[in-house]
Parts: structure tokens; sequence; C-alpha cells
């Protein structure tokens, strides 16, 4: 199986106006998206588009506009359109899927990844799924353009409104290396090129397992439900620090390309 569970830490370091700095620990899953009906077979607490203590649920990733009896695509198929967009064919390319799943009924992805392995695993290309909370999700392409010997670098403009403490005229700057043993990705942000957040998240190779879910259920309780606690947690704490307040609303021109969760009409 291809399919695993990092244990992973993910640290957010605020360098300026004023410093801010935290980090805690969580798990993710590592997912081959051929592998999804074996894996659920497999594994008691997992399921697929259905209530079960972890559930990968296809309307909580990207959903291209798509009409008519074809709509209910699975999360592999529009990825698959995604990359034709941007000009890859797929021929069979392996694709894994960096993310939190839906625990008991509830999921929140600040960003998961797509990695698209050719033949001997090389990499061909990555997809950067950036959400926010208010159910909306953009992804970032990184062609075979952005690949270097370390892994994926690509420096872009935002776009998106992901922080109500961050300028709207911002650019990520992704640095994804396709996990293996380890985990190693950072997403820093900048401003007139000067870099004023840095965040990455790091971890280890877990095996995907009965035993492993079920410890980390009880090590990690309601973890998607922690991870948008303790958003609001941090955003207080930067309230009270005084850094100024983007409403969504102001300049509505730099949210591009942005995608509903739920955008398609059913």
């Amino acid at each position: 199986m291809n399919s695993c569970l990092y244990r992973a830490k993910v640290m957010h370091n605020r360098l300026k106006p004023k410093s801010h700095r935290f980090h805690y620990n969580v798990f993710m899953f590592y997912i081959d998206l051929d592998e999804i009906d074996t894996l659920v077979k497999k594994h008691w607490m997992l399921s697929k588009n259905g209530f079960n203590f972890f559930s990968l649920r296809d309307n909580e990733h990207i959903q291209l506009p798509i009409d008519g009896p074809n709509r209910d695509k699975s999360t592999k198929e529009h990825i698959i359109a995604y990359l034709e967009q941007n000009g890859v064919k797929y021929v069979n390319q392996r694709i894994m899927l960096l993310t939190n799943l839906n625990i008991l009924g509830y999921n929140f992805n600040p960003v998961s990844f797509y990695f698209v392995l050719g033949k001997n695993n090389e990499a061909e290309c990555a997809i950067a799924e950036v959400g926010n909370t208010f159910g909306e999700i953009k992804p970032y392409f990184l062609g075979k353009e952005t690949l270097n010997e370390k892994g994926f670098h690509l420096n872009t403009s935002k776009y998106f409104y992901v922080s109500p403490f961050i300028d709207h005229d911002t650019n990520f700057d992704f640095n994804l290396t396709v996990p293996t043993e380890k985990l190693n990705i950072r997403i820093d942000d900048y401003k007139d090129e000067e870099r004023f957040f840095i965040s990455t998240l790091t971890g280890s190779r877990k095996e995907l397992s009965n035993y492993n879910l079920f410890i980390y259920s009880v090590r990690f309780p309601l973890l998607t439900l922690r991870i948008i606690g303790l958003i609001h947690w941090q955003a207080f704490r930067l309230w009270l620090k005084k850094l100024h307040f983007h409403k969504k609303a102001e300049n509505a021109h730099l949210q591009q390309d942005v995608f509903r969760k739920y955008e398609e009409k059913r």
C-alpha cells in the first residue's frame, strides 16, 4: 500500500509587524486516490462519503463546476480535470493526497496537497489546495517548471482571503517536498519581496493501520475541531496585539479563482 499516515508538527512564525509564534502537533493522511476503496474495506474506522470516525468526503475538496449527470465525480476525477486545465495529460499517474479527513462529521483543512507521480515515482506536478474559514478553496498549481533538486517551489500572488491579519496583496511562497519517510513542507508569505510569515509542516511516516487509527483518535481527539478552535484562538491573540484587521469585503478584486466547497447546484 502506498497510503500512510504522518505524525507531524505545524509551526507558524509571524515576523512582522509584530512577532507571533506557535506550534501544535497533528497527524495527517497521505492517501493514494486509487486505494480508497481498498482502504475503507480494511479499516473499520475509515469510510468514503459516509459517517464514520474518519471519512474522506469528495465534497470537501475542489469541485469544478460540472453540470448534468457527471456532477458527482470523485475527488480524483476532479483533480484529473484540473490537471488537464493546466496542461497536464493524465496517463495513469499516481495521485497522492495529503490531508485531514472528516472526523465524526466535521472537517476543516487549512491546506491539502496533491502530488502527481509518474513512473519510478518521479514527481511531475503538485497542487496546494488552500482553504479558509468561509468554506472557500483555492488551488495553486505547481508544474514541472517549479521543480528543483529539493522539490517544488512557487512564489505567486495569493489572490485569496485566508487571514484577516494579513494584507490581501501578498504572495505565497510554496516549498513542497514529496513526502517519503519524512514530511517537510513550508509555505511562507511575502510582501514587497520581503518575507514576513513562515509556516512549516514536518513529520514522520507512520503505517496506516487499524491500531494507529485508534491510537491517534485517542491521542488527537476531534483533531479537525481542535484545528478550527486553535485558528480562532490565535486570531484572538493577534487582535489583542492590535494587528490591523482586514475585512473580507475589502479589495474584492484581489480574491480571484476561488471555489466554494459546495459550489455546485444540486
